[in-house]
Order: structure tokens, then sequence, then C-alpha cells
């Protein structure tokens, strides 16, 4: 399910709190990756475009790096929608309750706990470098998400394009979908 669908399908409450506001994060994350991985989801397979799989499956720094990106994209989205309307805490409270959702999955779907840490310092530094790369230009963002996927410094065009693509795709039917929602103290 992609992010337009995930938006269509939600009733949006007039009001959330940071806990729920997380939650939904976490949900709309996890499906999105689950759509940019799926080979029978996506436009033109991840192979083709340069991102190292096993059996049609991003290797797992691939698919950690999309879930990365994916989680910014998201992070970013929300942002976007709450400038001005939400009070800071509040939402740096959803922004963290959506991370330790994520880091929870993860570490029950697998992840060993002892890798988390490392796997939320390699966060902290895509965001700040997706930050600025954004900054400059949505061909930026993408070349510098491209980078990580494929880990190979080449640049990888279309696979740029659909990263770019994927972080507007993401971003404004959540903003839209927040817009009228309320952040508010549990």
């Amino acid at each position: 399910m992609n992010t337009d669908q995930a938006a269509g399908e939600f009733h949006a409450p007039e009001t959330m709190t940071p806990d729920e506001l997380g939650d939904t994060l976490a949900r709309l994350v996890w499906e999105n990756f689950t759509d940019f991985i799926d080979e029978d989801e996506s436009e033109i397979p991840l192979a083709e475009l340069g991102v190292p799989t096993l059996d049609g499956v991003p290797v797992a720094h691939a698919a950690e790096e999309a879930l990365i990106f994916l989680m910014w994209a998201h992070t970013r989205g929300t942002q976007l929608a709450f400038v001005g309307r939400a009070p800071d805490p509040l939402l740096k409270q959803g922004l963290d309750s959506m991370h330790r959702a994520i880091l929870e999955d993860m570490e029950g779907n697998g992840t060993p706990s002892a890798q988390l840490p490392l796997f939320e310092l390699r966060v902290g530094a895509r965001y700040a470098e997706y930050h600025q790369a954004s900054a400059v230009s949505d061909d930026h963002l993408g070349q510098a998400v491209v980078r990580h996927l494929t880990e190979d410094g080449a640049p990888h065009e279309a696979l740029g394009e659909v990263v770019t693509h994927r972080a507007v795709a993401v971003a404004k039917p959540l903003r839209d979908f927040l817009e009228d929602v309320d952040l508010v103290a549990a």
C-alpha cells in the first residue's frame, strides 16, 4: 500500500496524541518500505536500478538504507505538516514514538538488540545528510540516498529519480493527511 492509499483509507482524526501519531507513522513507514522493496509493486525492480539484491530482495544493508530513507521521508513530511501548528515538544514526542515503534518492530522481527544502537547512529547521520541534501535540490537528495543504497559510489540516475519520486510520493499525501490534525498532549 502506498501513502496515497494509506492517507485515503484513514479518516484523519481531528486530534492525535504523540503516541497515536508515532504508531500511525510507523505503520506508514513499514507499508511504504514493503512497497519500495517488493519487485511486484515497483515500476522498475531495484536490482535493475543498481541496488544489490539476493533473489530479488535487497541485501540487508540496502534494505536498512531504504528503511532509513523512508523513515526520513515520513519524518520530513510530518514536520512540514505541523510547521507552525504543533508545539515542538509534542511533535518531537510523536517522531520519537515513531522511531521507538520501528526499532521495537525490528527487534521483534529478529534484529539483535545489540545492533539497534548502531542502526540509530546511522539513522542520525543519514537524517543530517538527507536534510542537507534536500535543502540543495531533490536531485542531491536522490543521489545521497543512492550512494548508501548501492555502496558503489557510481551515479545511478534512474535510481536517483525513483528515490526522489518516492520522497515526494510520501511527503505530500502525508502532509495532506495530517493537515487538519491537531497534535495534543495525552
